[in-house]
């Protein structure tokens, strides 16, 4: 079973509280405050050698981590360790793995968007490659490298045409979607590289068919789409294209009912198809984002007030919510917990775990089954390492919690609780308001 196929770190222990990484979460939690970001180093180093174990006989594989799922500079510098690369997707992704050592090489530039800043910081700080996203930005990026004299390699995005069982927002490889070409501009494209964009060096295509992927027949026919068009483009513009990018996607479990397939399985099928419909075998990116940190994250909350609807619910308000964790209040994403201060006690009642902002679709968790709740528990919601906090807001005002890394019983911070100054420090009262 590799990582991802896990709701809980692979370090946990059930004790007379919960630990991970060796160290007790309410120890933590005490000591740090609520809420509180958790991240166990071994899980999260365990998942990078279950991909690089995974595709050990695919030589030409290069692993990028899809830095929107958890960017901080500690998370680069372990991943960078990993020997993994990163798909950024903003100047402050791209800054963020520079200050961490990144080797700038191993890192590609994406998105829909790029705006003359970034992709002038992408150029200088000399990012491997160059996700281009459509014409607008084909253009953009030839005029600023002729400017800077240089010439920028790219992929071309392209949208396969191919729809994934997960839900709508997080489906990326259709049609009818705000990324890429699509299969009939291809040809378009190419030509005014080939005789007007002469700053751009077409080195293959990249596709992300979405995120939170169950299935892995997808990527067989994402991978099949590719080659078929590659060798489309070598016969028709005498083009050799000798890199493909698939995307990353892969879910995980974040409750039982939850079944993703295990890394070797998307690597067995990644590998099958390059072997049926490639001539010649290229250079494949693969990007996991969620399936390399989620699992390592956990989340821990301080149990506030409760309240008991007549002949209804019964909710208990933690002192989170939406603001560090949006993903329940956008999609309706479904999460799993336990009482990190009880966690051998019985399950005795049904409750929906509310948080603490004023909205009512600020739940949490809807009807889990967990030990009687008091003020003042501690709360472990699991899962929680992919797009909590690169999610989060200052929503009502309220300060962005810590985050720390556990490993062999010892614990870091790797991210600072915010103050009351940090939230309005890039305030400002204009004189005549004086």
């Amino acid at each position: 079973m590799s990582v991802n196929q896990s709701i809980k770190p692979i370090t946990l222990e059930e004790k007379e509280h919960i630990y991970i990484g060796g160290c007790d979460t309410v120890g933590l939690a005490k000591k740090y405050g609520t809420p509180l970001y958790v991240i166990d180093e071994a899980t999260l180093r365990g998942i990078c050698q279950d991909y690089k174990k995974a595709f050990k006989n695919y030589t030409n594989i290069k692993m990028m981590y899809a830095s929107k799922a958890l960017c901080t500079s500690a998370i680069a510098k372990i991943l960078a360790s990993e020997d993994f690369g990163f798909d950024t997707v903003s100047a402050g992704e791209i800054y963020t793995v520079f200050k961490a050592g990144a080797d700038m090489s191993k890192v590609l530039f994406n998105g829909n968007n790029k705006t003359r800043r970034e992709i002038e910081l992408a150029l200088d700080y000399k990012v491997g490659r160059f996700s281009v996203d459509n014409f607008y930005e084909a253009e953009l990026l030839n005029k600023i490298a002729a400017e800077k004299g240089i010439k920028a390699e790219i992929l071309l995005r392209i949208t396969p045409g191919i729809e994934c069982h997960t839900h709508d927002y997080i489906q990326t490889g259709q049609i009818d979607s705000k990324f890429g070409f699509d299969l009939t501009q291809v040809d378009e494209i190419i030509t005014l590289i080939q005789e007007k964009y002469t700053n751009l060096v077409l080195r293959g295509l990249h596709a992300h068919i979405g995120s939170q992927i169950f299935e892995t027949q997808c990527y067989y026919d994402e991978v099949e789409i590719l080659v078929k068009e590659i060798s489309r483009i070598k016969e028709k513009f005498g083009l050799v294209l000798d890199e493909m990018n698939i995307g990353g996607g892969l879910g995980v479990k974040y409750t039982d009912s939850d079944n993703p397939p295990e890394v070797e399985a998307l690597a067995s099928v990644v590998t099958d198809a390059m072997h049926k419909y490639a001539v010649e075998i290229p250079t494949i990116y693969i990007e996991p984002g969620r399936s390399i940190i989620s699992t390592s994250g956990v989340t821990l909350y301080t149990v506030g007030s409760s309240k008991q609807v007549s002949n209804g619910r019964k909710y208990v308000a933690v002192d989170g919510g939406m603001a560090d964790n949006p993903r329940p209040s956008m999609y309706q994403a479904e999460y799993t917990a336990q009482v990190a201060n009880k966690p051998t006690s019985e399950n005795l009642e049904k409750v929906t775990i509310a948080g603490r902002f004023c909205e009512s679709g600020d739940i949490l968790i809807n009807e889990i089954e967990l030990p009687k709740l008091e003020s003042g528990d501690i709360l472990c919601v699991y899962n929680t390492g992919a797009y909590n906090y690169s999610m989060a807001s200052n929503y009502n005002r309220v300060e962005k919690p810590a985050m720390v890394l556990v490993n062999n019983s010892h614990s870091d911070i790797i991210v600072y609780r915010e103050t009351l100054d940090d939230l309005i420090s890039k305030d400002n009262i204009p004189d005549r308001l004086r």
